[in-house]
């Protein structure tokens, strides 16, 4: 589907380029009235613009179809992905510090020391 589906979108971008090319500009209604050679052109002198114009109305709403469509499948296709395949490292908890002890000071007796009364 999607194959088909590409190939009708290059087909119909192709058809628009082709057809809005072959239209006349707005200013080349000035240079047919003094004899510009319009009269000349593939579809005549006044069915250009109404042909044309209905032509370009029909393959731009086939390109605007094809694009949503094409647009649909692609938000909807599930593809593999490296970042779901693969998993997490494991994270090993860091151990906790080890307690620092703080160096007392020593005392010779084994009574604790009483601080000075003040006389």
């Amino acid at each position: 589907m999607s194959t088909f589906l590409i190939i009708m979108h290059i087909i119909v971008c192709i058809a628009l380029i082709m057809i809005v090319l072959l239209q006349t500009g707005k200013g080349a209604d000035m240079g047919a009235a003094f004899g510009g050679g319009a009269s000349q052109t593939l579809f005549g002198s006044t069915g250009a613009s109404t042909f044309l114009g209905k032509m370009t109305t029909a393959v731009a709403v086939i390109f605007m179809l094809t694009s949503l469509g094409l647009a649909y499948l692609s938000s909807n296709k599930v593809d593999k992905s490296i970042i779901t395949e693969t998993t997490a490292p494991i994270e090993q908890q860091a151990a906790p510090p080890a307690p620092v002890e703080s160096p007392q000071p020593e005392t010779k007796s084994s009574q604790p020391v009483q601080p000075a009364q003040p006389e």
